[in-house]
């Protein structure tokens, strides 16, 4: 076994989510949008998620836009085994029929997707994720009580093109509100820019190329895994009591 991922599994900070959309999964730090590449193999594809779920992301989407349905289940199987072998929640991205029919764990959804209260109604098993990009957002999601929502895009990023970054003043703004579901900054967050979000207030990231593309999936997990452990560490230790 790989021994980054060995540790960084070991290490790993989850949180148990209850309520409507209750798992034996509990959601993690470091949340991986896999994204397959044009042309990309499929075995290239799972060769590099099985890397960066051993290098330490322990929350896992599929993200395959435009997809038909059959294909995409077919992938988000395949991809589903590879995060429950590693006892990893698996999201599927927009749709929530696609989730069901792969055994996958939750359906993450946009703004422009069904809303978190039908998509709970055609499928109450799942957890639902939802992706906010402004503060009346994120306000309006809290209402909804998803199992997480996603905030950003942070930086620019070609992932979200036409959708302008949001900044880091939007991360504050959330980290302002306390939510009380998990909550993770995504766009353009890498090894470089990690350190500015959590410095805004993140404790949770997401982020597709930075791992997905990296020459080491294994590597890049387990850098930004250690970033994160380091501000908690320091975010404890600032909130521990003077002795």
């Amino acid at each position: 076994m790989d021994k980054r991922g060995a540790g960084s599994r070991g290490q790993r900070v989850k949180d148990t989510v209850t309520g409507p959309q209750s798992s034996a999964l509990a959601l993690g730090r470091l949340y991986l949008v896999a994204t397959p590449r044009p042309g990309q193999s499929e075995a290239d594809l799972l060769a590099r998620i099985a890397a960066a779920l051993d290098g330490g992301v322990d929350t896992l989407q599929l993200r395959c836009k435009d997809w038909e349905a059959r294909p995409y289940i077919a992938l988000a199987e395949r991809v589903r085994e590879l995060a429950h072998a590693r006892r990893v929640p698996f999201f599927v991205n927009d749709r929530a029929d696609v989730a069901l029919a792969a055994g996958a764990d939750g359906v993450h959804l946009g703004q422009n997707d069904l809303p978190v209260t039908w998509a709970r109604r055609l499928a109450p098993e799942l957890m639902i994720g939802r992706s906010t990009h402004a503060s009346e957002q994120a306000t309006a999601t809290l209402a909804e009580a998803p199992a997480y929502f996603a905030c950003g895009p942070v930086h620019t990023t070609p992932t979200k093109p036409g959708q302008a970054a949001v900044g880091l003043d939007y991360i504050r703004q959330v980290a302002a509100l306390n939510p009380p579901c998990p909550w993770y900054a995504i766009g353009g967050i890498d090894a470089g820019t990690i350190g500015q979000a959590l410095d805004a207030g993140a404790s949770r990231v997401a982020v597709v190329r930075a791992v997905l593309d990296a020459p080491d999936p294994a590597e890049a997990a387990a850098e930004l895994m250690g970033a994160l452990h380091e501000a908690e560490r320091r975010r404890q230790w600032t909130e521990s009591p003077a002795t």
